[in-house]
């Protein structure tokens, strides 16, 4: 059993959620500039839309996970063709052209803290702190990120733990004050309040 749950478990609506959702894994993966990609690509679409769009991409590549250097000199009017609006093209190839001149493989980012991560990939142009924080739970699995712009994260801090939205500022300073003795596993926190939330819906 992974420590996260006793140290989460202290909370009981906590313990409830993870209860009745039982231990989450996180993974990591190491085609890190791909993902990104994915997750720029995924942006304002529904799963199943991003999931088709993807399957597009990898296709064009022969299915095989195509590098950065491969993503840079892939046409735009091909990248288009997949259903990527121009500012989407524009956005995955500045990532592509990012890690081809400066480099995003897990020897580098693995060196950083969260937020070094954040600052370091952040002045790419389409990629926003949110997009980064999502590349720190699901594609570096790292285990104390808290998601405090995520509308899903935000909506399960309201409804599940009956928390007041009504001044934005002073929301937000009640969700990381609340947060912070979930440390050092707050990741595992917006998982399960996904969970709940997918399931709740």
């Amino acid at each position: 059993m992974h420590p996260y749950i006793a140290h989460l478990s202290k909370d009981r609506k906590l313990k409830k959620l993870i209860d009745e959702h039982g231990e989450i894994k996180l993974r990591r993966y190491k085609n890190i500039p791909l993902r990104l990609c994915a997750s720029i690509m995924s942006q304002q679409l529904s799963v199943k839309v991003a999931q088709v769009i993807y399957k597009r991409f990898l296709n064009l590549y022969g299915k095989t996970e195509p590098t950065p250097q491969q993503i840079f000199d892939t046409p735009n009017e091909k990248l288009r063709a997949i259903g990527l609006s121009n500012s989407k093209v524009n956005y995955v190839k500045n990532v592509a052209q990012f890690a081809i001149e400066k480099g995003m493989d897990n020897k580098k980012l693995s060196k950083m803290s969260d937020e070094e991560v954040i600052e370091y990939l952040i002045p790419i142009k389409g990629v926003g702190r949110w997009t980064v924080e999502m590349l720190l739970i699901f594609t570096l699995g790292r285990e104390d990120v808290f998601a405090i712009d995520d509308l899903g994260v935000q909506n399960g801090m309201i409804r599940y733990f009956g928390m007041k939205n009504e001044n934005k500022n002073k929301f937000r300073e009640d969700m990381l004050r609340k947060s912070q003795k979930w440390s050092p596993y707050r990741s595992f926190v917006c998982l399960h309040l996904w969970g709940w939330k997918d399931r709740d819906s």
